[in-house]
């Protein structure tokens, strides 16, 4: 009968959990506790302020406490996309209705059957590289503020450990990420989560609470309450889906720290039906593809462009800009390869586009026709350059070095400070709808027909007004003075930030190694990639 009493008041418990939010205590002692009601958890004015967090311990559930989407599917999508390939992808994307209908947990070890099977362990890099940008966008502000407020953050996941430490300490500075493993052998994933074990976490916790320490769990999902750790909790506060539902998403300037670089090659979160979508329309874009590759190859830049517009590949020209129209020096930010490309189209003339590194095959379908090759010797580089403005040629250089995606400017080189009197700063924008035309860890030498095969893209092409630079030409300044002056000046007309990364950076975060050759160092290329964010992490500040 006590047993029946017990069962009733447990079920009535988690009914009215649900129905009304009323948060759910472990307390060790027997003593009531009035808890916060869920719906205000994340307000400073609530009768539990923030401040009391700052001296507890905060067990978040990823899933359940920070991000917002219900659905874990796109970022194994991503995982079985970005690592494995459009065949993998499409793998799972058959399995989506089987998943629909199975429960979370067959779900989820299903998909990371799928998405991580075969994938080289030391190669995985989506982790540090792809997902982060992703998770970031999928954060909710409020569920932020709450782990925020803590003193001390451990975050509980469902998924692969691999898959959410990238964002979790690299990016919202987490402690303590608890996860499962994925079992390797011979050096591959075999696609198995290993069972989660208490671990030297549970101990740590239980030794807090002794030293007098609260720890405190915050979810939205009842599964939460099943996880080991939250038996080291005194208190969990559950927040209704309802609640959950009305959480904003964490706007770009709450970062902890800038998402400046990701890579992958998909623009779009991959739900499945948006999967579906990118699926269908693949065999069309690359007839298009090809169209459109012809014409921009067989016909006049006055008669091409419109046609290419018709198509879904605009542009846009802003300010007219002051420069001359031989011996012309043009500065642009890089966002693709093809920069160059729509200099010359809004200029209606040919330019020169100097490139530290181009495959054959990007070369060989440029319309503007052959680029010059620089070799990152800083004497015989600036020689060249300076050797075809003085034959009358219009330059296109990009000091960056490397692209960047996101609304930032990475450091320009001082260089071409130092050839001319005068230089044109051009801004470049580039929206695309589906795909991105670049990669850091990919084949570059399809960059270009990524770009093409999007179903809508827009340049744009912003001429500013030319930038006295003889002062630097002449040793009155510093050339990089002149350089970063020039970069101010780019990122003011673009809305974008500037920053002290370089192609170097880029890479280490990204790829493990240097963007050129293998580094004699023992740079990050056995260990895990978040490692090489710390390599650059004092000029995420900057």
């Amino acid at each position: 009968m006590a047993k029946k009493k017990l069962t009733q008041r447990l079920f009535s418990a988690l009914v009215s959990l649900l129905l009304h939010g009323k948060p759910i205590s472990r307390s060790s002692s027997n003593t009531n506790t009035t808890f916060l009601h869920p719906s205000l958890v994340h307000k400073p004015s609530s009768s539990l302020p923030m401040e009391k967090l700052a001296a507890q311990t905060l067990v978040l559930d990823v899933e359940g406490g920070l991000l917002r989407s219900p659905s874990l599917f796109p970022y194994f999508m991503l995982v079985a996309l970005e690592a494995g390939g459009f065949l993998r992808g499409l793998v799972l994307l058959f399995l989506y209705p089987l998943l629909c209908c199975m429960g979370s947990d067959m779900a989820l070890k299903v998909m990371t059957m799928v998405s991580f099977c075969g994938l080289r362990a030391n190669r995985f890099r989506a982790g540090a590289a792809v997902l982060p940008k992703w998770f970031l966008e999928d954060v909710g502000e409020e569920g932020f503020d709450v782990m925020r407020s803590a003193m001390k953050r451990v975050c509980v996941t469902k998924m692969p450990r691999v898959m959410v430490e990238g964002l979790l300490k690299e990016y919202l500075e987490v402690e303590v990420v608890v996860g499962r493993e994925m079992k390797v052998m011979w050096g591959f994933f075999t696609g198995i989560m290993e069972k989660q074990e208490g671990g030297d976490q549970e101990e740590i916790l239980l030794e807090e609470r002794k030293m007098g320490v609260d720890v405190v769990g915050f979810s939205t999902s009842l599964e939460f309450l099943q996880h080991h750790l939250s038996h080291c909790c005194k208190e969990v506060y559950m927040v209704t889906r309802e609640e959950k539902s009305r959480w904003s998403a964490l706007p770009r300037s709450k970062y902890p720290k800038p998402m400046v670089f990701h890579d992958g090659r998909l623009a779009f979160r991959p739900a499945a039906s948006d999967t579906l979508a990118m699926f269908t329309w693949l065999p069309f874009a690359v007839v298009l593809a090809t169209v459109r590759l012809a014409i921009a190859l067989a016909i006049p830049y006055k008669f091409s462009t419109p046609i290419l517009a018709a198509t879904g590949m605009s542009w846009r020209l802003s300010g007219a800009g002051d420069h001359r129209w031989q011996g012309q020096l043009f500065v642009c930010n890089h966002r693709t390869l093809i920069d160059p490309v729509y200099v010359s189209v809004a200029l209606n003339r040919p330019v020169r586009a100097v490139s530290y590194s181009l495959s054959r095959l990007s070369e060989l379908i440029s319309p503007i026709g052959r680029t010059v090759r620089l070799t990152r010797d800083r004497d015989s580089d600036g020689r060249a350059m300076a050797s075809l403005l003085a034959g009358g040629d219009l330059v296109v250089v990009c000091p960056e070095g490397t692209t960047c995606r996101e609304p930032y400017l990475l450091r320009f080189s001082p260089l071409f400070a130092e050839l001319s009197d005068d230089v044109v700063p051009v801004g470049i924008a580039v929206d695309t709808s589906m795909f991105y035309a670049t990669t850091a860890g990919g084949l570059k030498c399809f960059d270009p027909f990524y770009y093409i095969v999007n179903t809508r893209t827009c340049y744009t092409v912003n001429f500013l007004e030319r930038v006295d630079t003889s002062a630097a030409r002449e040793g009155r300044m510093a050339s990089t003075e002149m350089a970063n002056f020039v970069q101010r000046k780019m990122g003011d007309a673009l809305g974008f930030g500037c920053t002290m990364f370089t192609r170097k950076d880029k890479y280490l975060m990204l790829a493990g190694n240097d963007g050129v050759v293998k580094s004699e160092e023992k740079i990050i290329e056995d260990k895990h990639p978040v490692a090489a964010a710390a390599a650059v992490e004092k000029k995420m500040k900057q």
